[in-house]
């Protein structure tokens, strides 16, 4: 069955957007010797900071670290473009990645809140890990059976957009609140979608079979 263009995402248009400005970056970051996994690592291990920063109640220094955090893992993928060595397994680290630097993050803010014993903020805290994760796999499983699933409205770009302002402003819980919803409603998206992929396969291979008969 033939696959329809993937959809132009919120992310590739920021990184359209921002191209002029990460080349350069990208470009000295490869002549200090830099590789594109290390700055990866170097992202995630900031993450793991403003986490920490997080979990001590401290949500405007913690949201900052995140936001450098952030800028410095969009420029991993650049690295490896303007080396000419973009590769399967540099996207495989980049994206187990991000998923750990999500666990790490929402544990940070589900540490705060269950030392504050705000067990709303738990409860919304576990939700919005459980739909950032779901937005994650379901396309990953999607794209595994041929699928496309670049649908939604809050991939890990826009949960970041709602997520640092808000701890910045130091609202966890109305940040953590937004990404619970929107997040699972983003994943049961995907799976909407994929469900019409999937029935139009079964009837294109009906109609297949019949003709071959």
């Amino acid at each position: 069955m033939s696959q329809s263009p993937n959809p132009r995402t919120f992310t590739d248009r920021l990184r359209s957007l921002f191209k002029g400005i990460l080349d350069p970056i990208g470009g000295f970051l490869n002549r200090t010797g830099l590789t594109p996994n290390a700055i990866t690592l170097l992202g995630l291990a900031g993450t793991t900071i403003g986490a920490w920063f997080i979990s001590q109640g401290k949500m405007t220094s913690g949201g900052i670290i995140l936001l450098a955090s952030v800028m410095v893992d969009a420029l991993d993928g650049t690295m490896a473009r303007l080396r000419g060595e973009s590769s399967d397994f540099g996207a495989f680290v980049d994206s187990v990645s991000d998923r750990y630097a999500e666990f790490i993050t929402f544990g940070g803010l589900l540490y705060y809140f269950i030392s504050q014993a705000d067990y709303p903020g738990v409860v919304v805290t576990f939700a919005a890990t459980a739909g950032s994760v779901m937005v994650s796999y379901v396309k990953a499983r999607a794209e595994g059976l041929g699928f496309e699933a670049k649908v939604g409205m809050l991939t890990r770009v826009e949960r970041y957009i709602v997520l640092i302002p808000l701890l910045v402003f130091n609202q966890p819980f109305i940040a953590s609140l937004v990404i619970a919803i929107l997040g699972n409603i983003t994943a049961l998206q995907r799976v909407f979608h994929v469900r019409v992929q999937g029935h139009a396969r079964m009837k294109e291979a009906r109609e297949n079979k019949e003709f071959a008969q």
